[in-house]
C-alpha cells in the first residue's frame, strides 16, 4: 500500500507543479489554513465539549460549504485532524469532558491540530482521487479502490513533518513584535500566545501548503524511498 500511495502522491505533486491551479487545491487549502489559524486563539480560550462538537465547529468555520473535491478534502481533513490529535493527546478527552469549566485547549494541542490538518487534507484529497480515478499514475495497475482509507493515512503520516508547527516557530514572535509601534505592545505580544501564535500560524500557511503539495521542493522519505 505504501508504494501505491507514494505513486499517487507523486502523481498529484507532478500535476500541481505543471499547473499549480489544478483542482483549485492550493487556493482552497490556503484559504482554509488561514481560517484555521484565525480561530486558534478562540479555541485556546474556549474549547469544545466533545469530539463531534469540535469537528462541527471546525467544519462550519473553516471547512465552508463548497462542492469541489478540494472543499470536501478540507472538511474531511479537519475531521481526521481532530481524531489524530486525540491520539497524540489523550488528555484532550479530559479537557472536553470538563465542559465549559475546562476552558480552552492548550497550545501544544492546537499547534498539532494545525499541523495535522494540512497533512490529513492531502491524504483525504488523494483518497477521493483514488476512488474517482481523477489522477492516473504512470502504472495502470495502480488504479484501485481504497475502501479502508489506508492511502489517506499513509500519505498524512509521510507529509505531516513537512508542515511547520507554529509553537516550534514561536521564536518568530520577536520579529512580529518588532513591527508593533509601542514597547508595551511588544511586551504584550511576546507574553500572550493567543496574540502571537495565530499570526505565526497564518504566516506559515503558504509554505505549509506548498510543501505538502510538492510545490516547494522538500523530500519525503519512507521505506519505499523519496516521494518528492
Amino acid at each position: 500500500m505504501g508504494e501505491i500511495a507514494a505513486d499517487y502522491l507523486r502523481a498529484l505533486q507532478e500535476t500541481l507543479r505543471t499547473d499549480p491551479a489544478a483542482f483549485g487545491l492550493y487556493d482552497t487549502a490556503c484559504a482554509a489554513g488561514e481560517r484555521l489559524a484565525g480561530m486558534l486563539g478562540s479555541l485556546a480560550e474556549e474549547g469544545a465539549r466533545s469530539e463531534n462538537a469540535l469537528i462541527a465547529r471546525l467544519v462550519s468555520e473553516v471547512g465552508g460549504d463548497g462542492g469541489t473535491l478540494a472543499d470536501a478534502a478540507v472538511r474531511r481533513g479537519l475531521a481526521a485532524a481532530v481524531r489524530d490529535v486525540r491520539d497524540r493527546h489523550p488528555e484532550l478527552d479530559d479537557v472536553m469532558g470538563a465542559g465549559a469549566a475546562g476552558g480552552g485547549f492548550a497550545w501544544d494541542i492546537l499547534c498539532d491540530l494545525y499541523q495535522l490538518f494540512f497533512a490529513d487534507m492531502v491524504g483525504e484529497f488523494l483518497r477521493s482521487v483514488v476512488a474517482e480515478h481523477v489522477i492516473k499514475p504512470a502504472v495502470p495497475a495502480l488504479i484501485l479502490v481504497d475502501p479502508e482509507g489506508k492511502i489517506a493515512g499513509w500519505i498524512a503520516e509521510k507529509v505531516v513533518d513537512l508542515v511547520p508547527n507554529p509553537c516550534e516557530r514561536s521564536a518568530e514572535a520577536t520579529e512580529l513584535a518588532q513591527a508593533v509601534d509601542t514597547a508595551k505592545s511588544v511586551v504584550d505580544m511576546t507574553q500572550d500566545p493567543s496574540l502571537v501564535l495565530p499570526k505565526i500560524a497564518e504566516k506559515l500557511v503558504p509554505g505549509a501548503v506548498g510543501k505538502v503539495l510538492g510545490l516547494i521542493a522538500e523530500e519525503v522519505v519512507g521505506d519505499e524511498g523519496a516521494v518528492a
